[in-house]
């Protein structure tokens, strides 16, 4: 809509009606308008074609994306032209803009003149011009091969997930009294408003484990907070205050970015037990990983729930003398289960509802050894038996729980890299020290948020080489010309220069929302192109040379680049600033938008010209004219 305003605006400036100016606006601005609608809608394809998380998040762009150009391109194509003839006023002779204006387009004059010597300059040197930008496209994809990875940002949720786990076979007392410690941190803590706890069960695990327990610490809401109790505040200050606790290990941990990915954020490493070398040996190598975590300043944490030492009771039934004393095996373990644990008899109504029964054996008939054996079981005779006849009590050590992960026993390890470093990072560093740590017989596979990283990869460079491809072939559609796009795929590289540059002014990673974001500056970088590159065309096509096309071209679409490009890139700056819920991931996908555009027009426009001169005259001298 700002190129069809301005488009018509400047020719009442030359004296046309508003109708006629309208008119002649859309004869001009139609083939860009529709080109950089069929840009917009088709960059997001490739992407939208990937697998797993990573598809879902790029799909949901790209029909944000697709329906907004194309809303627009309609508004633009009718409800504009229309607007300009019934609401733009026709300039008169005499007419003398106010003392504002005046300076304005004093000052703005003196730049598009300069602009217009630089464009010039530029385009008389093809090749020094084209020298200069492979080295800054060069330098630029160093800078982003050796940037920090990451798959999300981790995001201030409004609540943090506290675990904790005491020593093997403490009983629930002993939890009860941690977690009153905990809770008393808890209270303390500034910009903590409340918490739920769960005693008995370990957040990590997702299951039930007498020694461990969880607590949800509720932040304040967000305009209570301010700056200063952000999340990182939050976790160092409740860290500092955990760390004294000696009853129990405790972790404060985020919930994962996305709902459903994983216990918890951070990375998450399954050890698998894949040649059935039992738990002690995949309890040495947890713990061979801890100790080596502990010596690697890229991980501010490495730890697990696994443990292979909870002590345990292991019934031995001599299952000769059983069947000697004719008692069915059924009966053995129903008795053990009913008194022991519980049994579930049948249902009864009352008041019109259902009540289920349950039968179990009180807690003072249940609490030594002994109890075990003094239970009796009935054999198929209907005498009694004691069971202290059938079995033998053995004490043992073992895990409480067994993870099972692509069919092997597995054991978890948590870790989260520390300030400074990313995730990235903190996944190579884990990934050398189980290559030096684990025996044969034991591998390690990522799950959860760490998985997904993995999982995608070298998959971003082909979705941009994909997308690129198609923008090209569009392109070439519209203009019936191979090298003609050529002009507008070229200067697209350019806003990667700014997106890095961004980010590591920001010291953020380069995770999904930063690749979500590359892709889409193909399509905003190309918009900027292939205005300059359809009115060279045309001024081509007019009898204009080559040259004095391309610069005409840049002096003449430069109000309108600089006006949809400023508009774009002051509506991210509240993403930069953003606060509060999902502020992370606004913030990511702002900074890159905001550096990528601003390095797009005030570096890639410059080259636009230049790249239309070179494949110009490469097209004209195939097809046998004379270039100039």
């Amino acid at each position: 809509a700002i190129v069809i305003v301005e488009n018509a605006s400047h020719h009442i400036e030359k004296g046309l009606t508003p109708k006629e100016a309208a008119i002649k606006a859309m004869t001009q601005m139609t083939g860009p308008v529709i080109g950089i609608t069929l840009v917009l809608s088709a960059v997001f394809l490739p992407a939208a074609f990937l697998p797993g998380i990573t598809g879902q998040l790029f799909r949901q762009f790209a029909l944000v994306i697709a329906s907004t150009a194309i809303i627009s391109a309609i508004n633009a194509l009718t409800l504009k032209p229309a607007q300009c003839a019934m609401y733009l006023k026709p300039r008169p002779a005499d007419y003398r803009p106010n003392i504002f204006y005046r300076a304005f387009n004093r000052v703005y004059g003196g730049i598009e003149a300069a602009y217009t010597a630089l464009v010039r300059w530029m385009v008389l040197r093809p090749l020094s011009m084209s020298l200069l930008f492979v080295s800054i496209i060069v330098g630029g994809g160093w800078l982003y091969a050796h940037h920090q990875t990451g798959f999300l940002p981790i995001e201030d949720q409004g609540y943090a997930i506290v675990v904790g786990k005491l020593p093997e076979g403490a009983a629930q007392p002993r939890v009860r009294a941690a977690v009153k410690q905990v809770e008393a941190v808890l209270k303390a803590t500034p910009g903590i408003a409340a918490w739920v706890t769960i005693g008995g069960f370990s957040m990590l695990d997702a299951a039930n484990i007498s020694n461990a327990f969880s607590l949800f610490a509720i932040y304040e809401p967000w305009d209570k907070r301010g700056a200063a109790l952000d999340q990182k505040a939050i976790l160092a200050d409740l860290k500092r205050r955990l760390d004294p606790i000696q009853e129990a290990r405790i972790a404060t941990v985020t919930p994962p970015p996305i709902a459903g990915l994983g216990q918890a954020g951070g990375l998450q490493l399954m050890i698998e037990d894949r040649r059935s070398l039992g738990l002690p040996e995949l309890q040495r190598a947890v713990l061979e990983m801890q100790r080596a975590g502990a010596t690697q300043s890229g991980l501010a944490f490495l730890g697990t729930t696994f443990s292979a030492q909870s002590p345990q009771l292991f019934l031995d039934i001599d299952r000769v003398k059983t069947q000697t004393l004719s008692v069915p095996m059924d009966n053995v373990f129903g008795t053990l289960q009913a008194f022991l644990g519980s049994s579930y008899v049948n249902l009864f109504t009352k008041f019109d509802q259902s009540f289920q029964v349950y039968v179990q054996a009180d807690a003072p008939y249940r609490l030594k050894i002994d109890d075990i054996k003094n239970l009796n079981v009935r054999n198929s005779k209907g005498a009694m038996v004691p069971l202290g006849a059938l079995l033998n009590v053995e004490r043992r050590v073992g895990s409480e729980l067994v993870t099972r992960y692509n069919l092997y026993p597995a054991a978890s390890v948590f870790g989260a890299p520390a300030p400074g470093f990313s995730g990235g990072d903190a996944i190579h560093l884990m990934e050398q020290m189980a290559d030096n740590v684990l025996p044969n017989g034991l591998a390690m596979d990522w799950t959860a948020t760490a998985y997904q990283q993995k999982l995608l990869g070298n998959t971003a460079y082909y979705v941009y080489a994909l997308s690129l491809l198609l923008v090209f072939l569009v392109l070439a559609a519209q203009y019936e010309s191979w090298l003609s796009p050529l002009a507008v795929i070229m200067v697209v590289p350019m806003a990667l220069v700014g997106v890095i540059l961004a980010q590591i002014a920001r010291h953020f990673d380069n995770n999904l929302y930063t690749q979500v974001g590359l892709v889409l500056m193909i399509a905003l970088a190309s918009k900027n192109a292939i205005l300059v590159v359809e009115f060279a065309r045309e001024l081509r096509e007019e009898g204009k040379s080559i040259v004095e096309a391309a610069v005409e071209a840049t002096r003449q679409r430069f109000r309108p680049i600089v006006m949809t490009s400023f508009a774009f890139i002051l509506g991210v700056v509240p993403l930069l600033r953003a606060e509060g819920a999902g502020a992370a991931s606004q913030q990511a996908i702002g900074t890159v938008v905001f550096g990528g555009m601003l390095a797009s027009t005030l570096l890639a426009i410059p080259f636009v010209p230049v790249f239309y001169v070179i494949t110009q005259r490469w097209r004209e001298r195939r097809s046998g004219a004379t270039p100039e």
